[in-house]
This record gives structure tokens, C-alpha cells and sequence, in this order.
């Protein structure tokens, strides 16, 4: 990984335009080919990225100091530097993932052995599926035969639909799984983690621990 702060302004030229005037950042390059551009707050949102497979080419001589990204959609990130005030290299090596606690572990396993509580017809095709920035928890065909990727938590928030957005970006890039739709799944689904995987056609799936464990719940329905 990279990291490098600046002070520069950055212009992003797509389906539409952008513009971060200048002012001190922190730029990330990444293994995998992405850049993206932080401000001193927002926590771990970037004000602008640039996800791979994309191209980072520095300019020199005239253009010294100009950054310029490019996706394979032919959308551009600039980055223009006006100051360099850390440039650094760092081999992270291979991670080895986020360890779920028992909780979500267990939650994953069931839901595994019991399929079709997500629908009539699915079949799984495996757990912890592999993927370059880490596992999908479960892999699976839905009715129709389409793929499926589920994310599992114990509590559904906003960072694991970001989560499962990263894996399906790369899962529907390989024709032999294509297209990929994804389900996040939890005991409980924050609001507005609701709303944001609404809007990216991502499905919630409220998961019952007990009736998973084939435990009957002794609360009162009403039906």
C-alpha cells in the first residue's frame, strides 16, 4: 500500500463532474489498484475513488505532479499536487480476513445447512467462498439458478452492506457466476443499512437464531 499526503485538488470526469478543490489529503494506493482520496474526517468514507481494475499513470515533466486514474469505463480520476508532504510504501501482505465471532459463525453454519430458509429452491454451493479481498460467507443458486452471495451478521449495519457491495463488484466479473445478486442477512437490520441495500438491489434477510436451531419461539405471534 501507498500513502501519500498532499496538498492538491482532485477533478473526477465520468458520467458526471466533480471537483475537490485544494486542500491537504491523504491519497491511498492499494494492492489491488484502487485509489481513493480522505479527508480528516467521515470516518472511513473517502471523499473520491477509483475502483479497480483501473490505471494510475504520473505525469512528468509539464505534468509533474498530475496523477491521472483511468477505469476501464474510460471515467478519470486528476489528481493534481501542489505539495508532497509524506510519500510512503508499505507490503501488507495477504490478510487473513475479519474472524466472526461464535455468534455469526454459528448464524452462517445454519443458515448453510438450511438453505431454503432464504427461499423454495435454493441450493447452496458453498461456504466462505474465496474472493481476492477476502470470503463471501455463503454461495448459492437461487430457484431460477442464479447466483447468489450472502453476507451474515449478528447485527446488520451500513459497513457490511459496504461489505458485500466489494465482493459483488468482483464476483460478477467472473462469467462462470454472472450475474451475482446478493443477500445481507442478520438477526437485526439497522435502518438506514436497510435503505442503502435497497437502493443497491441487494435483499435483507432477518434471520431467526432459535427457529435456525429448531428451537420454537415461546414469544406470542400475531399472524
Amino acid at each position: 500500500m501507498r500513502l501519500v499526503i498532499a496538498r492538491c485538488s482532485v477533478d473526477y470526469a465520468g458520467r458526471l463532474t466533480a471537483h475537490l478543490p485544494s486542500a491537504p489529503r491523504l491519497i491511498l494506493v492499494k494492492a489491488d489498484g484502487s485509489v481513493s482520496i480522505h479527508a480528516d474526517d467521515r470516518a472511513y468514507k473517502p471523499l473520491n475513488w477509483m475502483s479497480p481494475p483501473c490505471t494510475l499513470k504520473e505525469g512528468s515533466g509539464d505534468d509533474a505532479g498530475v496523477w491521472t486514474v483511468v477505469n476501464k469505463a474510460g471515467e478519470k480520476l486528476i489528481i493534481t499536487m501542489e505539495e508532497v508532504l509524506h510519500d510512503s510504501s508499505h507490503e501488507l501482505g495477504v490478510d487473513p480476513g475479519l474472524i466472526k465471532d461464535g455468534v455469526e459463525a454459528h448464524l452462517q453454519e445454519l443458515l448453510a445447512d438450511r438453505i431454503e430458509t432464504l427461499g423454495e429452491g435454493y441450493s447452496l454451493i458453498r461456504r466462505e467462498y474465496m474472493t481476492a479481498i477476502g470470503p463471501v460467507d455463503i454461495l448459492c443458486r437461487d430457484a431460477d439458478g442464479q447466483t447468489v452471495a450472502v453476507e451474515i451478521k449478528r447485527r446488520g449495519e451500513i459497513d457490511g452492506v459496504e461489505q458485500l457491495t466489494r465482493y459483488l463488484e468482483l464476483l460478477n466479473r467472473d462469467p462462470h457466476l454472472a450475474p451475482v445478486r446478493g443477500i445481507f442477512a442478520a438477526q437485526e437490520i439497522k435502518p438506514q443499512a436497510r435503505v442503502l441495500a435497497t437502493d443497491r438491489g441487494i435483499g435483507c434477510a432477518v434471520l431467526d437464531y432459535n427457529a435456525l436451531r429448531g428451537i420454537e419461539d415461546d414469544k406470542l405471534r400475531l399472524f
